[in-house]
């Protein structure tokens, strides 16, 4: 069956396909980056171009499907399956596996170096442990699944009104829709490095013992066994065994103190971690509200390494939409760059994450958002609203990208994810 279609080289064909069989094609086409059509077209083409039909597959249960091939292939294809005596339905599920035998899954692209993102603020309360959680997620969630992707409408209209403001032309594009798109598949550890321990109680696992061994304990040189004894899987089938976290210990309260008499202390936490990178694509640290030593050795750990290309490592700033954040904003950066004039090194901004934005807040909110987006260097890559989600998720001690997969914040996390990645 066919009926004319709004573009006038195509015709909109309706058919029958296995369920299994086209989510498996649109899975496979988002993956590649192309429509489905043009898959479908593709298969059609090259199972018309075969001498003989391939295997026969199971079609029972088969339900309508609609595509819009170029004018005339359709029948071509009709014509060529009743000479072969093939069904239509079989011959199209013939057709669109052949395009998949020939465009097999992609392997997940792995950086060179792995990746170290250091989420940060000296102010305390702005959602440090959410943002670090929900990008872990976002980079490990499954390839071979399709989630709901989008660039936050408010982010992308107030980008729009700074370039206004700053006499620069307006980009002419809408902001994104939801696009579902499939996961990152990155293999990820989320590193609590935070002495109160809310990354680990938010993912539901416990902190480590004090009497025990524990980041610190490494840091300070001096360890009781292998770190890697003390990771945690963040268990849930979208991270399919990617998702790792690194518990936090009571401990760390005492870090700077321990620090103090360690030898080339900046290294510290890099010495500790080295020898769980080979495991991982990208290493979250959620830091703790300080200025203090141990964000030196954090701040020192995401450095540019060399032959790793700029914006792969570095700290990820999160703020909120009011003024405190942009006090707590210069202290840190300004702690930064001292590191990297003492030391030479080289340490990028990966951008800002304006957290628990709330436009009913007023002009607060959004004269506070519009002075993160001029900064503009580092930019602003994220904005993530104060919804009740997260809350939900915090209680029931569960990732958000698995509590709430569709809700405004996780799709916000992948957008985060992406504009990072």
């Amino acid at each position: 069956m066919t009926s004319s279609a709004t573009s006038s080289d195509r015709e909109k064909v309706v058919s029958k396909l296995p369920e299994g069989l086209r989510h498996t094609l649109k899975i496979r086409a988002a993956q590649y980056g192309v429509e489905m059509q043009a898959a479908v077209e593709q298969g059609i083409r090259d199972w018309c171009g075969l001498a003989s039909a391939t295997a026969t597959l199971d079609t029972s249960g088969a339900e309508s499907f609609s595509t819009f091939l170029p004018l005339g292939q359709w029948e071509e294809f009709r014509a060529i399956a009743a000479d072969r005596r093939v069904s239509l339905i079989q011959g199209l599920a013939q057709s669109v596996q052949l395009w998949l035998d020939a465009n097999p899954a992609p392997d997940v692209k792995r950086p060179e170096i792995t990746r170290r993102i250091i989420v940060c603020n000296q102010k305390g309360g702005v959602g440090k442990t959410a943002i670090t959680a929900g990008l872990g997620e976002a980079l490990a969630e499954d390839t071979n699944k399709l989630h709901a992707v989008r660039v936050a409408k408010a982010l992308a209209k107030a980008l729009r009104a700074s370039e206004a403001a700053s006499g620069e032309e307006p980009a002419n594009d809408d902001p994104l829709e939801v696009e579902n798109l499939p996961g990152l598949g990155l293999r990820v550890l989320l590193v609590d490095f935070d002495p109160q321990c809310h990354l680990t109680n938010q993912l539901g696992a416990a902190p480590l013992p004090m009497n025990g061994d524990s980041l610190t304990n490494h840091m300070a040189g001096d360890p009781k066994g292998d770190l890697r004894d003390l990771i945690v899987s963040i268990e849930d089938e979208t991270f399919g065994g990617r998702l790792h976290l690194l518990p936090a210990c009571n401990d760390a309260f005492l870090l700077d103190v321990r620090l103090s008499a360690v030898r080339a202390r900046e290294a510290a936490l890099e010495r500790a971690l080295a020898p769980l990178e080979a495991d991982y694509d990208v290493i979250l640290v959620d830091c703790p509200p300080s200025l203090g030593l141990s964000m030196d050795a954090a701040a020192y750990y995401g450095r540019r390494r060399d032959g790793e290309k700029p914006g792969q490592s570095g700290a990820l700033i999160v703020v909120q939409a009011e003024d405190s954040s942009a006090d707590a904003y210069e202290l840190l950066t300004t702690q930064i760059d001292d590191l990297r004039s003492d030391l030479q090194v080289d340490i990028d901004y990966l951008g800002i994450v304006v957290n628990l934005y709330d436009s009913r807040r007023g002009f607060i909110a959004t004269s506070s958002l519009q002075g993160w987006v001029d900064i503009k260097d580092p930019r602003v890559v994220g904005l993530i609203g104060d919804l009740k989600e997260q809350k939900e998720a915090v209680r029931m001690k569960r990732p958000l990208l698995a509590y709430a997969p569709k809700s405004q914040q996780a799709i916000g996390m992948r957008a985060l994810a992406r504009e990072i990645a």
